[in-house]
Parts: structure tokens; sequence; C-alpha cells
């Protein structure tokens, strides 16, 4: 699946990119630094109608800007203000890393601690979903059209 990059680790820049066009549109300052790049999955659509969001677990550094192509490893459940708001954990292709508690724990404090001073917002976060689910949520999500092509998985 292809990965576009709005927002690299350590970072506070929030970069808000058109989710179709991947043109760039402005920039804003969140709480935490980011623990690895995120953003979303090309070609995609989720519940709250933006393309599913994604980290990409790696300690290499990837630019705000850049599509990498990634293989899904998990799944992690989300209910933002009563909104389901999964985020897919995913690896650059042929890059080995260890999903384990301590990502995990890092993951977690950051989506919980980034949202706390924001009123009214609710962040539940679920359980941990295998890599198999990651991939079908991933797959029911596709949208097939020639401004958002499809995965290429």
């Amino acid at each position: 699946m292809r990965v576009f990059i709005e927002n690299e680790a350590g970072s506070r820049r929030k970069n808000i990119y058109d989710e179709r066009s991947l043109t760039y549109l402005r920039t804003v300052e969140v709480s935490r630094p980011y623990p690895f790049p995120y953003g979303f999955v090309v070609g995609t659509r989720s519940e709250d109608g933006g393309c599913i969001d994604c980290f990409v677990l790696t300690s290499s550094a990837i630019l705000s800007g850049s599509t990498v192509e990634c293989d899904p490893i998990g799944l992690l459940e989300l209910i933002d203000t009563g909104e389901t708001d999964h985020k897919v954990l995913a690896v650059r292709q042929g890059e080995p890393f260890v999903l384990d508690d301590t990502v995990l724990t890092t993951l977690k404090q950051f989506i919980s601690g980034v949202f706390a001073h924001v009123p009214d917002k609710r962040m539940q976060i679920g359980r941990l979903l295998s890599q198999q689910e990651a991939d079908a949520y991933v797959r029911g999500s596709c949208q097939n059209d020639a401004t958002n092509p499809p995965l290429d998985r």
C-alpha cells in the first residue's frame, strides 16, 4: 500500500494536505512530537470520510510530502469523540520492525496526550488488531477512481 507522509517523526508540526491532490495546505502545531512518521493510506476512505490514518513504524527518517510503499502489520482501534478513527500500523516494504509493548505504549501515550488539552475531545484507545485485520480494513476502504488510485497490493 502507498502511504503519504504528512508528519515527520520527532516533529510537533502537523502538516495538512489535500488527500486527493496531495497538495500542501497549511501547518499547525501539536502538543507532542510525533513518535513515528504519520500520514494516510492513499486511495482509501475511512468512516470519517478522510483517508485511513497510518503510522509508519520505522527508525528511518521519512520527510513530509513523501510517499512510501508499506505493508500493514496491525490496526489500532480508536474511538474519537464517538467516531471510529482506527490507525493502521505499517512498516516500509522489506524493512524489519518489531511491534512490541514499548512501541504500543509510545503510540498510546502520544495519541492520548496530544489531545488531552482539547476541550470536549474524548479519545478511547482499544485493542491492537492483527495484520490480517489491518489488511482487510485497508482493502475494504479502497477507492477505485482515476484521481485516487487503488492500492497496489
